[in-house]
């Protein structure tokens, strides 16, 4: 429940830095365009992740690395899916669930050409290629990394919290597929791990307890000062009060807060970028979900997010449509994100 180590600190950028990424200042893509195809190759890499049966911390370190390696790489050099592929290649060396090079490019290989993965013989040529598209960009992942593949997950921290209120089932999985949905955004290079588990489970409080439970702002609000000298965190006594026990179980200060509010804003923005079509109407309720008041005057991220307002994209586009949209391409790629209409469920559910 501390601060982030001083080892992973380069790894945290001002919401501000996400106008001025390489895809931006090199090859103009628009912020909307770029976070929708972030969106869209973590989509990507959580498919092969689940195909490769990969727990969630290895899935999520690969997301991590993937918006890492983004926020000093154009997209218009290094195609989404082949980045996507080989986080995942090296997340299975890193997190102790390896995988031979040839089966994550088959997996690779099946999830871009549409075909059974039962077809793809070990001889095949074109398997081949993506083991090769996968090593290359490797090692611009790995420079870009700089061989720093510490990753903390929100996950992780709600384990904790969950734990400490034994909170219902119903409460537990929505907090952890909301979780799961932040990966589809840069937020885990903007704020630190607890920070992004706190507003995940804040959210998923409002979401399980209704409209006319207490407000996102009432849950975040700043404690009332003591006249005592502050308790340390660790001896801290937790207020009985549920709405803002995640608030009081990380005993975050004023900056913090307004990083769990700034949160919150964003993931609420996805969510309503995502209810603008058919493929998210599900979470027109949530999306609707006043949004804490912060102290930014910045333009939402996602309030361009349908894919109708992108001309080169299409619902269910073909690779030679898809490869059109982003320049250099080598593949096609894939809707964008759903959420279960039958439910929160995890990203790979």
């Amino acid at each position: 429940m501390g601060a982030p180590s001083s080892s992973s600190s380069q790894w945290f950028f001002p919401v501000s830095a996400l106008q001025w990424t390489p895809s931006s200042t090199t090859s103009s893509i628009s912020l909307d365009k770029e976070l929708y195809d972030r969106a869209r190759g973590i989509e990507f890499l959580y498919r092969l992740g689940v195909s490769l049966q990969l727990p969630i911390s290895a899935m999520y370190t690969a997301a991590t690395w993937f918006h890492r390696f983004y926020m000093r790489y154009s997209m218009e050099d290094y195609h989404r899916q082949d980045v996507a592929a080989s986080c995942i290649f090296l997340a299975t060396k890193t997190e102790e669930c390896g995988r031979k090079l040839r089966d994550v490019a088959k997996v690779f290989y099946s999830k871009v050409a549409k075909i059974d993965i039962n077809d793809i013989s070990d001889d095949n040529k074109e398997l081949e290629t993506y083991q090769t598209a996968i090593l290359l960009t490797e090692e611009a992942l790995l420079e870009a990394l700089c061989f720093d593949f510490v990753v903390d997950s929100p996950h992780a921290e709600l384990v904790d919290l969950v734990a400490a209120r034994q909170d219902t089932e119903q409460l537990t999985e929505c907090a952890w597929s909301i979780a799961n949905d932040t990966a589809r955004t840069p937020l885990c290079v903007l704020f630190p791990s607890r920070i992004i588990a706190a507003a995940c489970y804040i959210l998923a409080q409002h979401v399980i307890e209704g409209p006319q439970s207490p407000s996102l702002d009432i849950r975040i609000a700043s404690p009332a000062p003591s006249a005592s000298l502050p308790t340390p965190p660790s001896h801290k006594v937790l207020s009985p009060e549920t709405s803002r026990f995640a608030v009081e179980y990380f005993g975050f200060n004023e900056v913090e807060l307004a990083g769990v509010a700034e949160t919150l804003n964003i993931i609420l923005e996805f969510y309503a970028g995502q209810a603008v079509n058919k493929s998210g109407a599900h979470l027109t309720s949530v999306a609707a979900i006043p949004p804490p008041k912060t102290s930014s005057s910045r333009q939402p991220l996602y309030n361009a997010f349908d894919p109708g307002n992108h001309p080169q994209i299409t619902q269910g586009s073909s690779s030679q449509n898809d490869s059109s949209a982003t320049p250099n391409s080598t593949h096609g790629g894939q809707t964008p994100a759903k959420i279960s209409s039958k439910g929160w469920k995890p990203v790979g559910a």
